[in-house]
């Protein structure tokens, strides 16, 4: 017992929650977008159950990491003049995370720029709880892998590292809980804030996609593909968040000059 009060447990519980909060932005943006499309009612439960099924998720895989592990065997060898690639299970994970995130996004994004809403005769589209839930589980699956494999390199050689990230997992999944229903109000009152979290969720798909060529091993013309970190990623998501909030703050004060 006394192995989870040192300093190198206490450290790696608090960055790996951290970590897992940071990493759980993905899905409150998704699930609040998803959710929008319910009934008023609904929108507590679908949130709760789609933050529950991340947990549980994550916490399955972690005591499944050997079948995480044996996923990173060759499935499938191309090689060719101007390609090669050894595509293993994660890499198809990702990939068709990635591409099912980017048709989501740009769809989303469609209805709510092209789509015309104007019209009062026209009900606005609504979601079961069922689909809503399916789409929320498929997109859980991927930002599970990402997570666990992220989690198990950060606490590699640590003692009692599957406990301390199980704790880590129940804790953040437990924060954004708290917090998912003021940041879903705030993302419905400001339209903008919508797209902004679409193009997020377009860029993270394009990231998925990369890192499942970079998993790979993928080669395209002799140039190997890289991944992209994620910290340039996070930066471009909070750089954007910043902007759009001064610019909020900008609208607010010119409307109170007004009155």
């Amino acid at each position: 017992m006394e192995q989870f009060f040192t300093s190198e447990a206490i450290s790696a519980l608090l960055t790996l929650t951290f970590l897992e909060i940071v990493l759980g932005i993905d899905n409150i943006l998704f699930i609040s977008i998803i959710t929008q499309k319910l009934d008023d009612k609904q929108q507590k439960l679908a949130s709760n159950i789609g933050l529950f099924l991340a947990m549980l998720l994550r916490i399955v895989l972690l005591f499944g990491i050997s079948f995480v592990i044996q996923m990173q065997s060759s499935l499938l060898i191309i090689d060719n003049s101007w390609i090669q690639s050894n595509i293993n299970g994660q890499a198809i994970i990702l990939f068709l995370g990635g591409i099912f995130l980017l048709y989501k996004s740009t769809h989303e994004i469609f209805e709510k720029i092209e789509v015309d809403v104007s019209l009062e005769s026209e009900k606005p589209v609504k979601l079961s709880l069922s689909k809503a839930i399916v789409q929320i589980t498929l997109l859980n699956i991927v930002f599970s892998f990402d997570s666990i494999l992220t989690a198990v390199g950060m606490t590699n050689g640590i003692q009692n590292a599957l406990p301390i990230m199980v704790i880590a997992i129940i804790v953040s999944v437990g924060i954004m809980m708290i917090f998912m229903k003021p940041v879903s109000s705030f993302i419905q009152k400001h339209p903008s804030l919508q797209i902004l979290g679409l193009s997020f969720l377009i860029l993270i798909g394009f990231m998925l996609i990369t890192e499942s060529a970079h998993l790979s091993e993928t080669v395209i013309f002799d140039n190997e593909v890289g991944a992209i970190p994620k910290g340039y990623l996070y930066f471009a998501i909070s750089f954007s968040l910043g902007i759009e909030f001064l610019n909020m703050k900008i609208k607010t004060r010119k409307n109170k000059l007004k009155l």
